[in-house]
């Protein structure tokens, strides 16, 4: 159960309501939004912050849609892995490249380039002191310097706003999978073969 008060909707901030698309009953509203509410100029700072990532970023939805669900592994954040968006569904994440995330290095549909971006990520979520040069060219042999920056400002949100999620344990409007208690390990992929995710449009404060 949520570890904080979920404020009603009609309690709302009448301009988190209209930015988050909260009364047609958006994943913002159902996963996060009722929390976030409760800080209402902080909540439409995130929602507008995460437009602004999705609309400038130079590297691809896929790749970007890739590394966010390998963060939202390591973090745990269970209403991270149960998102899907549709702009990573239109450049080729589906259902059987998510599962290929249980072992990027030996996946065969992912990119090197890929491949690097999810090590990197890797480390970014669980032991970022371990990241040295040689990691920094492991990106550098695929991206130029703008995207390896590009990638590490995204991979440092999803870590962050990520971990604060799961903290709170914002799982009461997730479908069952994704409910499960703390301390058991949930993935972003289904080893049942089941798609039991949640699919959204670009993220709020993009319109």
């Amino acid at each position: 159960m949520t570890r904080l008060n979920k404020l009603p909707l009609d309690q709302w901030d009448v301009d988190l309501r209209k930015l988050s698309d909260a009364d047609n009953g958006s994943p913002f509203e159902q996963i996060m939004g009722g929390v976030m509410a409760n800080a209402p100029g902080m909540a439409k700072v995130l929602l507008k912050l995460a437009g602004e990532f999705f609309a400038a970023t130079h590297l691809p939805r896929r790749l970007i849609e890739l590394v966010r669900l390998r963060v939202a592994f390591h973090n745990q954040c269970r209403s991270c892995m149960a998102v899907r968006y549709h702009d990573g569904a239109a450049d080729g994440v589906d259902e059987a490249l998510v599962c290929q995330l249980a072992s990027p290095d030996e996946a065969p549909d992912l990119t090197d380039a890929e491949r690097a971006a999810l090590r990197f990520a890797d480390r970014m979520a669980t032991d970022h002191l371990s990241i040295d040069d040689a990691a920094v060219a492991d990106l550098r042999a695929h991206f130029t310097e703008a995207e390896v920056v590009e990638l590490g400002m995204n991979v440092a949100a999803f870590v962050g706003y990520g971990r604060l999620s799961m903290a709170l344990d914002m799982v009461d409007e997730l479908p069952e999978r994704f409910r499960s208690p703390a301390g058991a390990l949930v993935t972003p992929w289904n080893a049942d073969g089941e798609d039991d995710s949640v699919a959204v449009g670009v993220p709020p404060g993009a319109r």
